[in-house]
């Protein structure tokens, strides 16, 4: 299948979701994850109607950005953003999805005030605990959505999270469900009301994510077909 008939059979798929839990389809985002592939697969989806792309690796995501691959979409970064490359991120896309520490975000802060802009991004939640991934605790996200929130050069959207990989049907639904009350909590608290994503879904999970509540899906083989990575 094409990438442009990949799409339509994943906005069936959102449609279906959503109406099982009475939630207007319209809301809900469809990001392309479109790491390892090339800038002509972009195209490609843009074309098709994707609502955003979103790259995991800053030297693959500037390499087509030169390319002009993103025009005429939002682009994100959603991968894990290290520090000594937050030049090459700030200010060239319009979210940045990953930001799991206080570090992180005191790096944004101090870039995009050199930029003279306010940076989007989503403060990443490691809702599994899994010492392999990155983002914040749970019991830590409270404290840590206050500090950004006083950083004036950085606007909050939401969250973002990736549950454990799960080897029973719909094992992640029970950490969708506590990233979205952990979104209704701060942003009662903290935000006014005024954040607006919740990032989570991608290819395997993301039905169960819009059930739960997420209103912006990270989907990358489903739209794009299998990445190859090289064996070393």
């Amino acid at each position: 299948m094409s990438v442009a008939e990949n799409i339509a059979e994943i906005r069936r798929r959102m449609v279906s979701a959503a109406r099982e839990v009475g939630r207007n389809p319209a809301d809900i985002l469809l990001v392309g994850a479109s790491k390892m592939n090339d800038a002509d697969a972009c195209r490609e989806a843009i074309a098709a109607g994707i609502d955003a792309l979103g790259e995991n690796r800053v030297q693959e995501m500037t390499a087509k950005l030169a390319q002009d691959a993103y025009i005429g979409r939002p682009l994100y970064f959603i991968g894990h953003l290290q520090r000594n490359k937050v030049k090459q991120v700030v200010g060239k896309v319009d979210l940045i999805q990953s930001v799991g520490s206080t570090e992180l975000l005191d790096e944004i802060e101090k870039q995009a005030e050199k930029l003279d802009i306010v940076q989007n991004v989503l403060l990443e939640v490691n809702i599994g605990g899994e010492e392999a991934k990155s983002g914040f605790a749970p019991s830590a996200l409270l404290e840590a959505a206050a500090y950004a929130r006083q950083l004036p050069h950085i606007c909050v959207q939401g969250l973002m999270a990736i549950p454990p990989v799960q080897t029973v049907s719909h094992g992640d639904l029970p950490y969708f469900e506590k990233v979205k009350a952990l979104f209704v909590d701060i942003n009662e608290k903290l935000y006014d009301n005024k954040m607006v994503y919740i990032s989570m879904g991608m290819s395997g999970d993301f039905e169960d994510a819009i059930r739960a509540g997420s209103n912006m899906i990270r989907v990358g083989t489903s739209i794009f077909g299998t990445r190859y990575y090289a064996q070393n």
